[in-house]
């Protein structure tokens, strides 16, 4: 089964109700139809973090959330390890001229391991790693 990964910015928009990349980020996850999601534990750590900001109703949401993920057949994440972290800061020094997020040198390492060359993002730093970004960019970000 063909394998695509999760990005935070495609947690964050399904997850929220008002985002307006919602809409853009189901259709997208639609239009794969059958296939496996990857994910990471820091992805998953990226989005709590993004939620802890909007109070304890979104807090506990996202928690569920984020239980739901973890125990889907369908979802694949790939464990948070002191080697995964290595590496990915290794990457992240190799791109000192990019705006790179450790989280995402993580995700891209993860992606490149596993063969995985299409994401759901709209974060082009994944297309300057050559990645096949998935969101289109039919409006402003959030």
């Amino acid at each position: 089964m063909t394998m695509v990964f999760a990005d935070t910015f495609y947690w964050v928009a399904v997850f929220q109700p008002n985002s307006s990349w919602r809409e853009p980020a189901k259709r997208a996850r639609e239009s794969l139809g059958n296939v496996r999601l990857l994910t990471t534990d820091e992805v998953l750590n990226e989005f709590l973090a993004a939620m802890s900001k909007h109070g304890e109703h979104y807090r506990r949401e996202a928690v569920r959330e984020v239980r739901a993920i973890l125990a889907d057949p369908n979802v694949t994440i790939v464990p948070q390890s002191h080697v995964s972290f290595l590496r990915g800061v290794d990457l992240y020094g190799k791109r000192l001229d990019k705006e790179y997020s450790l989280t995402d040198c993580i995700s891209m390492n993860a992606m490149r391991e596993k063969s995985v060359t299409k994401v759901l993002t709209h974060d082009h730093h994944f297309a300057q790693e050559g990645f096949e970004v998935l969101i289109a960019s039919e409006q402003k970000t959030d």
